[in-house]
């Protein structure tokens, strides 16, 4: 089929009869259910608008977010459009590359899964080279494109997802051995862990082993034993924080940020982004009105994106984007279990991961700006300043509009 075949499948109508599906929904089984003729478009437009509704709120809040920084004596050299131009730049990469993205087969992903696996590991050790790594704020997590830092742990985080489902589709006949089918993808995590720590970035490592953990728990390991990995993981995040006198202090300006011990420290963030929330109240105080984002509110344009859409846009502006990341979260989700009940295990497995990874980010950046969990540096998925970020969010949903569009093909009755 040709690529401009594929592409016009995103927009025309396909109709057809579907009198006899295969399919198992629900748990009960829908082998022989006879249907009425159904419309079905090639993949599914209303998870396309609800992405391209976010990107472009999250390019509007960037430069609303960045629009000052110029102001701050660090940032003199830089235009008022500066943050704003080099996102637009992004997107616009990250959606060429998610397009080329949706023209690779399920098979072919499934194929390249431990190759990117392996390219992933390479680039977490080559960040951690001197004078090829990028520090900033004492961290080493970028290497430097010229145009763009790229952030390897954002590719660590696609690659373990895809390298995961195919790993539980390989182990399927011995799912129900803890040394043959965890111990090895327990190693493997490890390993990236340890280069993840080496940093620092303990938030993307919490978010690939929460897409690692769940494709094992969906892929069908024993419940017991997940639990069991689920108690040592825990156990080893808390073990992190207590032998890390910075976590530490992290987790206590958490819990009393206003205190005059972390209200201009380790609490300054957390409080500036609560004050943020109760100058927007119920309807906000208008696109570009926040004061928090004039100098107050550090990393406004990243990390505390939300705090200025409360601020501007009110309860029910966040209640929006929460409300959008809910639905995004289900609707991946519902195409990953339509996968595996067609029979497609990696599809679905890869489906759901995905669904993971966006929910759970997005997730644990509401609650940081919200001051329900420890502040952390993870970036609200879609929306945040950051061009890596950007570029594998599209190209995972463009792997799970894939994998929708040979769904359809199959219902069709046709090949995927």
């Amino acid at each position: 089929m040709s690529v401009a075949t594929r592409l016009a499948g995103w927009f025309s109508g396909l109709s057809g009869a579907a009198a006899e599906l295969p399919v198992r929904l629900g748990g009960q089984s829908s082998s022989r259910t006879a249907s009425a003729p159904v419309r079905m478009s090639g993949v599914d437009q209303a998870l396309i608008w609800v992405t391209v509704a976010l990107l472009v709120w999250g390019l509007v809040m960037v430069y609303s977010a960045s629009v000052a920084m110029p102001d701050n004596p660090k940032f003199v050299r830089y235009a008022h459009t500066h943050f704003l131009l080099r996102h637009a730049l992004s997107l616009g990469a990250a959606v060429a590359l998610a397009l080329l993205a949706f023209q690779v087969p399920v098979a072919s992903w499934e194929k390249l899964a431990p190759w990117l696996f392996v390219a992933s590991l390479v680039l977490l050790m080559l960040v951690l080279v001197p004078f090829v790594g990028k520090e900033v704020n004492g961290a080493r997590r970028w290497i430097s494109l010229g145009f763009m830092n790229f952030q390897p742990s954002e590719l660590a985080k696609f690659a373990v997802l895809l390298y995961a489902a195919d790993y539980m589709v390989r182990k399927m006949d011995v799912k129900e051995r803890f040394f043959r089918a965890v111990m090895p993808m327990a190693v493997a995590i490890g390993i990236v862990g340890l280069l993840l720590l080496a940093e620092p970035d303990m938030g993307a490592f919490m978010v690939i082993s929460v897409i690692a953990m769940g494709i094992l728990f969906l892929g069908g390991v024993n419940a017991r034993m997940f639990f069991v990995i689920a108690t040592v993981v825990v156990i080893a995040f808390a073990l992190m924080v207590m032998l890390s006198d910075w976590r530490r202090e992290r987790i206590f300006a958490y819990l009393d940020p206003w205190s005059d011990k972390y209200s201009m420290g380790k609490g300054y963030q957390l409080s500036h982004s609560l004050i943020a929330f109760g100058r927007g109240e119920i309807f906000g105080v208008g696109l570009g009105g926040s004061i928090e984002k004039l100098h107050w509110l550090p990393e406004a344009h990243t990390d505390f994106l939300l705090a200025v859409i409360g601020e501007e846009f009110g309860f029910l502006g966040v209640l929006c984007v929460i409300g959008a990341f809910m639905w995004m979260t289900r609707r991946i989700m519902h195409i990953g279990r339509q996968s595996i009940a067609l029979d497609r295990l990696f599809a679905g497995l890869v489906a759901q991961g995905v669904g993971i990874w966006i929910g759970f980010q997005a997730f644990i950046n509401m609650g940081v700006n919200l001051g329900a969990l420890p502040t952390k540096g993870l970036t609200l998925p879609l929306m945040s300043y950051g061009g890596s970020a950007i570029v594998m969010n599209l190209i995972s949903l463009a792997v799970v509009l894939r994998i929708d569009y040979e769904n359809r093909l199959l219902m069709r009755g046709g090949r995927a």
